[in-house]
């Protein structure tokens, strides 16, 4: 099966197309989570198996591309945001590393306690 990016979702009238390049505008106000990208593919379009691994692939990835980094929330620390090293330096591997992770939990909606991606700002450190 290959992704249809043309098809239309259910409830907001975007293409899955649209919806993957709309998940960066959100970068610059706050972080983006796994847990809003996954249930948008399988509840706003249906997808699922490797249609789903492909949409959440994309989208991922047009986060990468616009500078985004893997982060979890600081709780503690004195930051919003605290960078996930262990995933990789290039964006092809932090890609690869994000979906095998996914992928090997079971491809779930995802917590918003979770993976989220950043751009690098004085609210994103590493933990101390």
């Amino acid at each position: 099966m290959t992704l249809d990016l043309e098809a239309k979702g259910r409830y907001w009238g975007q293409t899955v197309l649209e919806c993957i390049e709309s998940f960066p505008y959100e970068l610059p106000i706050d972080s983006v989570g796994l847990w809003q990208i996954v249930p948008a593919g399988r509840h706003e379009f249906g997808l699922t198996g490797d249609e789903l691994s492909e949409f959440v692939r994309r989208c991922v990835s047009e986060l990468l591309a616009k500078g985004a980094k893997p982060v979890v929330g600081g709780a503690g620390t004195k930051y919003f945001w605290i960078y996930q090293p262990q995933y990789g330096e290039t964006n092809e591997k932090i890609l690869d590393a994000v979906m095998k992770e996914w992928l090997a939990s079971g491809a779930p909606d995802c917590d918003p306690g979770g993976l989220w991606f950043a751009l690098p700002s004085p609210y994103v450190g590493n933990r101390e």
